[in-house]
């Protein structure tokens, strides 16, 4: 299936490794024009050159996105550099693990900063390129907004602002004819998820027990059928789906209690 990506300019957060190296990567093949916007320059300049040795277009601009001026500096650089930009996809963050016994106010406000208020201020600033394109948003949000893991409340509240944005985002923009939407990753193994997963004192067993209780093939979900779903949502292939919250898990999030019960 053509998605009719071709030459749309999409920014990408967090596009140099895992799940939003997996977008990039595909929107890149689909002949769109990604754009990584994210802090680390020796991964993104790596990324870069692969997919130059590759003969894909990649673009990218550096910037702390908890940085206001920042995040506006890359934005103006994408439009100098490409004129338009026709997509977002939210995807930076990481689950710090702050919690409510051992944490504090200042942590969790800096948890809410690193996972939440990027995801509005970069769609308000591209927002004026989408307006005049019809462009789409699409958020990555986590299952730890609702299902309760304990010890995560910075993250948890940042993916239940993810899912409550989007929403949100999808009413205001109908004017427009703008889609926002949004793809909870469950478990998904990159290179967070293997730092996070070698944190337990037996990693393999933690891991294997995890991947028992994914109904579908009892594996991780790879980064490369979340791209798909992203790549999916953005193009007009997806025309009239919007404010919608998309699991791309396996069955995790739902289907293993209704298993549990049949049981």
């Amino acid at each position: 299936m053509d998605l009719g990506l071709k030459d749309k300019v999409i920014i990408v957060t967090g596009g140099s490794k895992g799940i939003g190296k997996g977008i990039v990567s595909l929107l890149a093949k689909e002949g769109a024009q990604p754009v990584i916007i994210g802090r680390n320059k020796s991964s993104i300049e790596k990324v870069i050159n692969e997919y130059q040795k590759m003969g894909l277009k990649v673009g990218y601009a550096f910037a702390e996105l908890t940085s206001p001026e920042q995040c506006k500096k890359s934005v103006r650089e994408v439009l100098d550099n490409y004129g338009r930009i026709d997509g977002l996809v939210n995807n930076a963050g990481v689950n710090d693990g702050v919690g409510l016994e051992h944490g504090n106010y200042n942590d969790f406000l800096e948890s809410i900063n690193r996972n939440l208020t990027h995801y509005y201020l970069m769609a308000q600033l591209v927002l004026p390129e989408l307006k005049k394109n019809k462009g789409s948003i699409v958020n990555i949000g986590s299952k730890t907004a609702d299902t309760g893991q304990g010890g995560t409340s910075g993250y948890a509240a940042a993916n239940g602002g993810r899912n409550a944005l989007t929403r949100e985002w999808a009413v205001e923009l109908l004017p427009y004819s703008i889609r926002v939407n949004c793809v909870i990753v469950a478990e998904c193994f990159t290179p967070l998820y293997e730092k996070w997963i070698n944190t337990f004192e037996k990693p393999k067993e933690k891991l294997d027990s995890i991947t028992k209780k994914i109904p579908l093939e009892k594996r991780m979900t790879t980064a490369s059928e979340i791209a798909n779903t992203v790549a999916f949502l953005l193009s007009n292939c997806s025309s009239h789906t919007t404010g919608q919250l998309v699991y791309v898990d396996g069955g995790y999030t739902h289907l293993d209690r209704a298993i549990k019960n049949q049981e």
